[in-house]
């Protein structure tokens, strides 16, 4: 049997096909979710550290915000959003979750869940995150990803497809954003998020 990884809100989990999640009180996944399921790609072009510059003013602490949830394919695979944008070191990390920064931007991701949080009253786009996260997002770019001539990055909010530019989509509260570059991947239309984002 072939191992397989299922990517969500808490990461990567290893199944066989066919297996339990859980115990063995629990359904079996379903075929049709598992056909959907895409690897976590590895590999220096998935790996990609945060870069780029915080995005406004570095606060000391977080203070109110909410959250958007980002999705990111490529090739056909899962590309993780880092922990650690729009957040300046030294900072502390529990289990891969930053804990404490010496200062917050306007957008932050404390974890690799593709939550971003974003500073109340702060009316951002993906262009302000890619930023922080100091890779390009362009209409054929998507961070070191290239879309095949003939077509372009393909990107769906709350599940329907988004026409003009990628770096235009506003960062709203609870939006369900999905990037993609390569084979289409069926996008989620919601995402569960923590209380109080």
């Amino acid at each position: 049997m072939a191992a397989v990884a299922v990517a969500s809100a808490c990461g990567p989990t290893q199944l066989q096909a066919g297996s339990t999640a859980a115990s063995a009180s629990s359904p079996p996944i379903p075929g049709s979710l598992l056909s959907e399921a895409r690897p976590i790609g590895t590999g220096p072009r998935f790996t990609l550290s945060a870069s780029g510059p915080v995005s406004g003013h570095c606060v000391s602490s977080l203070g109110p915000r909410f959250g958007v949830h980002i999705e990111v394919f490529a090739a056909n695979q899962v590309l993780l959003l880092p922990a650690g944008i729009g957040a300046r070191q030294p900072w502390k990390e529990l289990n891969g979750r930053i804990t404490r920064a010496r200062c917050y931007g306007a957008l932050v991701t404390l974890d690799p869940t593709g939550l971003v949080l974003v500073r109340a009253g702060e009316r951002l786009t993906l262009a302000a995150m890619f930023r922080s996260w100091g890779e390009p997002l362009s209409r054929t770019r998507l961070t070191s990803f290239t879309a095949k001539q003939g077509t372009q990055v393909s990107v769906f909010v709350d599940g329907r497809p988004w026409h003009a530019a990628p770096p235009d989509v506003p960062l709203t509260p609870h939006a369900e954003i999905v990037l993609e570059v390569g084979p289409h991947v069926p996008p989620h239309s919601s995402y569960t998020f923590p209380p109080g984002t």
